[in-house]
Order: C-alpha cells, then sequence, then structure tokens
C-alpha cells in the first residue's frame, strides 16, 4: 500500500496531463471547425452579395439603355424595345433569386442596403417600362441608385469584414457627368 501511495502523486499527474492534453484537443478542434464554418460562410456571402449585385446592375444598365433614345445626354447604348424589355424581364427574374440568397445570408446592415438599392433601381426600370410617374427625374434617381449601390457595397464589405477604404463611386460619377 505504501509503494501505491507512493507512485499516487505521479499517477494524478499522468491523469492531469492526459485530461489536459484531452481538453486542449478539443478546444482547438472546436476553433478550427468554427473558423472553417465563418469562411465557408463568408465565401457563400461573397457569392450572394456578388451575384445580387451583378444582377441589379444588369437591370440598371438595361433600363438606361432602354431609355437612352429620349434622353439626349445619354452615353447608353439604345436598344431595340421588344428586345430590352424582354432582356430586363430576365435579368430581374435572376435579380429576384439572387435577392433571396441575400435575404437568407446577409446581416440586417446588408439586407437594408441591398433593399434600398433594389427599390432605387425599381424606379428606373418603371421609367424605362414606361409606369414611371409624370414627375419622375431621371438624373435624381440615378443618383439614388448609384448611392443606394455605394450604401450596399460599404455594408456588404463591412459584414464581410473587408477593408474599410472608401469605395464609393456615386460622388465620382456625379464629378465625371458634370465634367463630361
Amino acid at each position: 500500500m505504501t509503494a501505491f501511495l507512493n507512485q499516487l502523486p505521479a499517477l494524478i499527474g499522468v491523469i492531469v496531463g492526459v485530461l489536459g492534453t484531452l481538453l486542449t484537443a478539443r478546444l482547438n478542434d472546436r476553433a478550427q471547425w468554427e473558423r472553417a464554418l465563418s469562411v465557408r460562410w463568408d465565401e457563400r456571402r461573397l457569392d450572394a452579395y456578388t451575384e445580387f449585385g451583378r444582377t441589379l446592375k444588369e437591370v440598371h444598365l438595361l433600363a438606361h439603355r432602354l431609355t437612352a433614345s429620349s434622353r439626349p445626354s445619354s452615353r447608353a447604348h439604345p436598344i431595340d424595345r421588344a428586345t430590352g424589355l424582354e432582356l430586363i424581364a430576365q435579368a430581374d427574374a435572376q435579380q429576384t433569386k439572387a435577392w433571396e440568397a441575400v435575404l437568407l445570408l446577409g446581416d440586417a446592415d446588408t439586407v437594408a442596403a441591398a433593399r434600398e438599392w433594389r427599390w432605387a433601381v425599381l424606379q428606373l426600370e418603371r421609367a424605362a417600362r414606361g409606369l414611371a410617374d409624370d414627375d419622375f427625374d431621371w438624373v435624381a434617381a440615378v443618383r439614388r441608385a448609384d448611392e443606394g449601390r455605394d450604401g450596399f457595397y460599404v455594408a456588404a464589405r463591412a459584414s464581410l469584414t473587408v477593408g474599410r477604404g472608401d469605395v464609393t463611386q456615386a460622388r465620382w460619377l456625379t464629378d465625371r457627368q458634370m465634367n463630361a
């Protein structure tokens, strides 16, 4: 019994060492799994934000092309009305699908910013379809859409923890139009 009691501290040390190793391994595995999960969701969020931006910008550009012939200062390449309406319908369908991914994966700020941009582009689309109100101001509507895009990209970059630099385009686009 005395031999057992003499070896008891060593035995306790081995047990504590094994438990410490198991606990450390468990915590490391959990941290690694959480990092991998975070990266996977960030990749999916990035894909969702990119697809939404691409499809909404397509609707925006088609609205410009559909209205180009009625806006003398337009730089957009005019498109045949029937073809344009078909393309805008297709782009709108793709944008609607992309919107669902943003709703599912986006944080509250990004979804709110996406909603604002989407509403602003919808006003351009309505004008292109001939459904705008009589007091519709194309220049102001384009500015709202550009500012909506800026807000979306700022929120999306924050959601993805991308660097915070200024990536806004609305002010630059307005300055460019005035100097042209």
